[in-house]
């Protein structure tokens, strides 16, 4: 049972499984969104709205694909560092750091270790964030006062994708939504956003196996 938590918690928030790392072969070309002159323009202010973004706290709302929630606490810092602590009675913890993502189970002590490049959620990240090349949008949407980006990794689609949902006015992030290999989809949802916390470096250290 332990063992499907972990590959759910794993495929959920991260849209990835552990097999998919070992996965190899080639990817077919992701098709990308065609887009007016107005989508591009939001693009890039999307591009812009998540480059400003250098540390945040909130707190979050998961979504899994069987539709059960949990909430915790969220810390980012860019570049590389991420941190969600589940709500207890979940013995969750993810933090993100160093090139890669370690999950781990305080129950038993135990923790997973992934590469952060293998992720879509590394691309928010990454250092310089840029919609194009590497990175492939295949779906825009602004209505209701959101605006949706989904977002892939050019060479490596069948990795999962990353949908991105702002406010538009301000523009500012609100959720997001992972799809693994299998399109699964969880969403996470912040509320209480503190943008520039000043989180402190203990938050990003990643923990180890106990004995």
């Amino acid at each position: 049972m332990r063992a499907l938590l972990v590959g759910g918690f794993l495929a959920g928030i991260l849209s990835i499984t552990p097999g998919t790392v070992l996965a190899q072969g080639a990817a077919a070309t992701p098709q990308a969104a065609v887009l007016k002159p107005t989508d591009a323009g939001w693009i890039a202010r999307v591009q812009d709205a998540l480059n400003a973004i250098h540390a945040i706290k909130a707190r979050f709302q998961q979504i899994a694909p069987d539709g059960s929630r949990s909430t915790g606490q969220a810390w980012l810092d860019r570049p590389g560092k991420m941190r969600f602590d589940y709500d207890k009675p979940s013995p969750l913890l993810l933090i993100a750091n160093d090139g890669k993502v370690v999950y781990q189970d305080r129950e038993l002590g135990q923790v997973t270790t992934l590469p952060l490049d293998r992720t879509p959620l590394g691309l928010l990240l990454r250092p310089d964030l840029r919609l194009s090349g590497d990175v492939t949008v295949t779906a825009f949407q602004h209505d209701h006062g959101l605006v949706q980006v989904t977002l892939v990794r050019t060479a490596t689609p069948s990795e999962g994708s990353l949908t991105l949902i702002f406010n538009d006015s301000p523009l500012t992030l609100k959720s997001w939504m992972v799809k693994d290999a299998q399109g699964r989809e969880t969403q996470i949802d912040l509320f209480n956003v503190v943008s520039n916390p000043g989180n402190p470096a203990t938050l990003f250290a990643l923990p180890k196996e106990q004995d």
